[in-house]
C-alpha cells in the first residue's frame, strides 16, 4: 500500500521545480555552494533585501529560492526571524551521517558494476581538481570540492534516486561540520578519495565499501560538539563564485 504521505510529498517537489526560474535556481545554487565551502555557517540570517540588492530581483523572486532551500533543509524559515541557515543539532547530526553511511555502502558497489573507462577518468578529473585547489591553499574549494566528489560517485552510480537523496546528505553535513568541526579539520582527507578512487579501479567491491564506511565514521569522530558563534556578511560569503 502507498504510503499516503507520498503524495504530499510528490506535489512539493513538483511544486519547488514549476516554481523555479533561472534566477532562482542561481541564487539557490550559490547559498548552496556557500554552505558547502563553509562560508555561510549554520545559524547566519539570510535578509531578503541583501538578496534583493544583490541579485537586482524582487522579493517574490527571492521567497521563491529560500522556500526551496528550506524544501532541501538548507535553511530555516523561521516566524519573525525571516530565512536563516539550518543548525543541526547533535543528535540530527548522528542521524545525517548514520544515513550517509547506509546511502554510500549502496552507491559505492554501483559505482564499481557501473564503472566504464569514462567514468574512472571523471573520477580521477575530480580528485585532481580536488588535489589542485588543496595545493594553492584554497580551503573553501577544497571543500566543495570534496564535496563534489561524493556527488559525483551517486551520479556514477546511475540510480537517481540515490543521487537526489545524497545531494541532500552532502549540503546538510556541510551545514554540520561547520557547525561542529575541530579548528583546521577538513571534511574530507584527499588520500582516502585516491585510495576509494584505486579501490574502485581494481573493482574490489568488499574493501571500497568498507574505506567509505571508515571514510565518513573519520568524519564524524572529528566533530566537537560545540556550536561555533560566526558572524558572517552575506554579500562576501557569496562573491567567491
Amino acid at each position: 500500500m502507498e504510503n499516503p504521505a507520498m503524495p504530499d510529498k510528490r506535489k512539493a517537489d513538483n511544486a519547488v521545480k514549476r516554481g523555479t526560474t533561472a534566477v532562482d535556481m542561481r541564487i539557490y545554487k550559490a547559498v548552496v555552494n556557500a554552505v558547502m565551502s563553509h562560508r555561510l555557517p549554520p545559524g547566519t540570517h539570510l535578509g531578503e533585501a541583501d538578496f534583493c540588492e544583490l541579485y537586482q530581483v524582487s522579493r517574490t523572486t527571492v521567497r521563491k529560492a529560500l522556500q526551496r532551500l528550506a524544501h532541501d533543509h538548507i535553511i530555516e524559515l523561521r516566524p519573525n526571524r525571516g530565512a536563516v541557515i539550518a543548525s543541526p543539532t547533535p543528535q540530527e547530526a548522528r542521524d545525517i551521517f548514520a544515513a550517509r553511511r547506509a546511502i554510500e555502502r549502496e552507491i559505492v558497489p554501483l559505482v564499481i558494476q557501473n564503472a566504464t573507462p569514462e567514468s574512472l577518468k571523471q573520477i580521477r578529473a575530480a580528485l585532481a581538481a580536488e588535489d589542485a585547489a588543496r595545493r594553492s591553499g584554497d580551503r573553501a574549494g577544497w571543500i566543495r570540492l570534496g564535496g563534489e566528489f561524493h556527488l559525483l560517485l551517486a551520479q556514477l552510480a546511475g540510480n537517481h534516486v540515490l543521487q537526489r537523496f545524497m545531494a541532500e546528505l552532502v549540503s546538510r553535513c556541510s551545514l554540520i561540520i561547520a557547525l561542529y568541526e575541530s579548528p583546521g579539520s577538513t571534511m574530507c582527507e584527499n588520500d582516502e578519495h585516491q585510495d576509494l578512487a584505486t579501490l574502485i579501479e581494481q573493482r574490489k567491491v568488499k574493501e571500497a565499501t568498507h574505506l567509505i564506511e571508515h571514510h565518513l565514521l573519520e568524519i564524524e569522530t572529528r566533530l566537537r560538539l560545540a556550536e561555533q558563534d560566526k558572524k558572517v556578511n552575506l554579500a562576501e560569503a557569496l562573491s567567491g563564485l
